[in-house]
Formats: C-alpha cells, sequence, structure tokens
C-alpha cells in the first residue's frame, strides 16, 4: 500500500490510533525526507502509543534518515527534540553529537535528560565536561540521566560532585552512586 504524503498526512492528523500505528509500520523503511518528517512528528502524538511506534519506525529505518532527524533537535516540540535524540543514539548516529550536547541546556529537563541518556548511549567521550556539569542542574531527572551518562562513558565522579548529588536522597542516584564506588 502506497499513500501519499497528503493522505498519509491526513491519517495522522484525524486518523485513529490503530491507522496511525498502522502507517507508521508500512513506512519503517521509506527514504522520502516529506514522509520521514512526517514520522518524525508522530514523536509528539498525544497517544504515547503511536509515540512508541514512531520511535520505532526511526530507529528501524535502515535508511539514512539522519539529516530529518538533526533537523528536528530544534523543533518547538520538546517530545520531538528529545525523542530524536534518543532515536539518534539507538541509531548509534555519532555524527549528532555535538548537536545532542547542546540539547543538554535546553529550556524543558525532559529534553535535557533525553540529551544525556543519548549522550551516555553513544559513548560520547567528548561530552564528558558538560555531562558534569549536569550534575548540577536544577532537575533531578536531569542529574540522575547526568550521573547514568557520566557511569556510561567510564568517568569518574569526583567526591565532591558524590558529596552533591548525594543531597539529593533519591533511591535511584543512591543506585547509580553505589555502581560508582564499586568501578572505582
Amino acid at each position: 500500500m502506497s499513500l501519499s504524503a497528503k493522505k498519509i498526512a491526513m491519517i495522522f492528523e484525524s486518523g485513529t490510533k490503530d491507522e496511525k500505528i498502522s502507517i507508521l509500520e508500512s513506512l519503517a523503511n521509506s527514504s522520502e525526507p516529506e514522509i520521514i518528517n512526517q514520522v518524525i512528528s508522530r514523536l509528539d502524538d498525544i497517544d504515547i502509543e503511536v509515540r512508541g511506534e514512531a520511535f520505532s519506525s526511526l530507529v528501524l529505518n535502515e535508511n539514512n534518515i539522519s539529516k530529518s532527524l538533526i533537523q528536528n533537535l530544534n523543533s518547538e516540540s520538546k517530545n520531538i527534540r528529545g525523542y530524536s535524540a534518543l532515536v539518534l543514539a539507538n541509531r548509534r548516529n555519532t555524527n549528532a553529537i555535538s548537536e545532542i550536547i547542546n540539547l543538554t541546556k535546553d529550556k524543558s529537563g525532559m529534553v535535557r535528560a533525553c540529551a544525556l541518556g543519548a549522550l551516555g548511549y553513544l559513548k560520547a567521550n567528548q561530552a564528558s565536561k558538560t555531562i558534569h556539569d549536569c550534575f548540577f542542574d536544577s532537575n533531578l531527572e536531569v542529574k540522575k540521566s547526568a550521573l547514568k551518562a557520566a557511569i556510561d562513558i567510564g568517568d569518574i565522579i569526583s567526591s565532591e560532585e558524590i558529596k552533591e548529588l548525594s543531597k539529593e536522597k533519591d533511591p535511584e542516584i543512591e543506585k547509580l552512586l553505589v555502581q560508582v564506588k564499586s568501578n572505582s
């Protein structure tokens, strides 16, 4: 079934959840930038299952869709910015690291956390300083993501940073800090 970009856009705008998911499944190997951008737009769908299917479709797409994904790191939608970073990481796209680093200063805590997760997953050693700076972020999820990213890239966490993170009294951070201490 080959649908026009216009028909796909209509379904994405007013179709049912099942129709959207069906279309996303059928687009997993599209290479047309207009269609790829429509799939990326579904990362901001109101339905979590549709967002998940869009994410899977983009990760599994074997075409070079990096340009569209990188462009969407500047989307007005925080969901599209954050999830595009995670899609790039899952696609092992190391060419996007500098753009993902920029997202660690995003106004949205969710986007900053996603960017840090992506950097850790990509083993982006060049992001070490940026990751450590995020230990002092105002958002708890960002701090957790920064700590996990630092562990993922194999960084040493200073005693000052450990002390700062311990102030949160957060069970997830405590578990990660146990891991840090056992790695050193």
